[in-house]
């Protein structure tokens, strides 16, 4: 499980490093969460949450701050929440989240993406099911013995510790996100290498040749969808 999340996530941030992409949907997701409940992290979960994500992925202060503030100045722009489940080449599944301030045009694009590179949408619950909602928190300097004690210690239950070279992977429900963190910042860690609340594939597919290029258009299409805020898949990224 482990190296599978690493990889994934390792491809998206290669990717995203090369555009300003990930840091306008950061700026687009602060505001809504920070204009939902209060704009001050230390009173809104869901804020916190979403800027110790970002702080993960080099999220500029500046667009941090222009966020929260647009949120506090009382902005009228509003965005609906909307998951999309549909199908790739053979057995493959996707998850699409968004934000958008337009409903109609951010489905169109998304039936479009999957109708013109090989894939289809489907209902709500056809793919959903064979994903697990999962925190996901990476960190450095212990382990995974000394983080499955530090976690007993502070009565925090995951669902798995995986060790991999140098670094380690916590899986834990996702209400026990804040809970991980805590244990870990109370034994002096504050960095994170990831910060997630994700959804991860009860099984993974391999694909190869004509298949795999076909998913991997996909994918970038729907990545470069401006509403799209996340997409899930269960293809196999290892090399």
């Amino acid at each position: 499980m482990g190296r599978k999340w690493n990889n994934i996530k390792e491809k998206k941030a290669s990717k995203d490093a090369n555009t300003s992409r990930i840091y306008a949907r950061f700026g687009r997701e602060i505001y809504v969460v920070a204009k939902r409940g209060e704009p001050d992290p230390e009173s809104n979960q869901a804020l916190k949450f979403m800027l110790e994500r970002a702080k993960t992925y080099n999220v500029p202060k500046a667009i941090i701050d222009r966020a929260i503030e647009k949120a506090k100045g009382g902005s009228e722009e509003n965005f609906d929440e909307l998951r999309y489940e549909g199908f790739g080449p053979n057995g493959s599944m996707i998850i699409v989240d968004a934000l958008t301030n337009n409903v109609n045009r951010t489905a169109s694009e998304v039936r479009s993406a999957f109708n013109k590179n090989g894939g289809s949408l489907g209902v709500n619950g056809s793919v959903n099911y064979m994903f697990d909602s999962t925190a996901v928190i990476g960190l450095v300097g212990k382990t995974a013995d000394e983080a499955l004690e530090l976690l007993l210690e502070a009565d925090v239950e995951v669902r798995d510790i995986v060790e991999e070279d140098e670094a380690i992977i916590v899986y834990a429900e996702p209400d026990q996100f804040h809970a991980v963190q805590e244990a870990f910042r109370s034994a002096g860690i504050t960095e994170f290498t990831v910060a997630e609340l994700t959804m991860l594939p009860q099984n993974f597919v391999a694909l190869e040749g004509e298949s795999l290029t076909q998913f991997e258009k996909l994918l970038d299409v729907l990545e470069d969808l401006e509403d799209v805020q996340q997409v899930y898949h269960n293809v196999d990224s290892e090399e």
